[in-house]
């Protein structure tokens, strides 16, 4: 089995310690670490994402497969950036203003660096400026907005407007989610893209910069 199967292996059961050493063992033995990301961790995540998608699997098995994957990605990061390896694109997350629900956004956050992307999160109870402001200051590919609540789903129109007031909502594609939010009124509020788990949104995301 070679080394990068088993990082694979041991991040889809969470075993943080044998991501570590193994991801370890992959740099001392010559192996790019794009290539670690890639082949590795990202492999295995992609993995992990199909199976909760599919309730094969559950949020306390993601948590500790997101733990493995951020341990191996402490010790890849600073040779990812000695090679000038960039993240595939980068995300600006979180729940909207009024909203202090935050295990699925944080979900959704640990399912899109699982598929490369960088991951900028602004936690829970966000205001519109707040979103507007990091969009400015990060440059990203996509907001990614979660509302739990239906008092708080309105939020989602108001960062939209903001950003468009801005003058920076055409720079980035809208994702939004959420308990109570479909697919009609991602349409009606303008937002790019509405998607229903974890699973889907780090797909859809990894589409939206993939197309980019």
């Amino acid at each position: 089995m070679s080394v990068l199967v088993e990082i694979s292996e041991a991040l889809q059961k969470g075993n943080v310690r044998v991501v570590s050493e193994k991801t370890k063992e992959a740099l001392n033995q010559g192996i790019e670490p794009n290539t670690i990301l890639n082949d590795g961790l990202i492999a295995g995540m992609s993995i992990i994402g199909v199976k909760f998608k599919n309730d094969e699997i559950y949020v306390p098995e993601v948590m500790m497969a997101a733990r493995a994957m951020n341990a191996g990605m402490d010790i890849l990061k600073p040779k990812l950036i000695e090679t000038g390896v960039k993240p595939a694109g980068k995300v600006v997350l979180g729940t909207v203003k009024g909203d202090l629900h935050d295990i699925g956004k944080n979900l959704v956050g640990m399912m899109m660096v699982g598929v490369g992307l960088e991951v900028i999160d602004l936690g829970k109870d966000v205001s519109a400026e707040k979103f507007v402001s990091a969009v400015k200051e990060h440059s990203p590919n996509i907001v990614a907005m979660s509302a739990l609540l239906t008092t708080t789903m309105p939020e989602q129109k108001t960062v939209i407007e903001a950003l468009r007031d801005a003058g920076v909502r055409d720079n980035v594609k809208v994702m939004i989610g959420g308990a109570p939010v479909t697919e009609d009124y991602a349409n009606e509020i303008g937002a790019d893209a509405y998607t229903p788990d974890a699973g889907s949104a780090a797909q859809k995301a990894k589409e939206f910069v993939t197309i980019a």
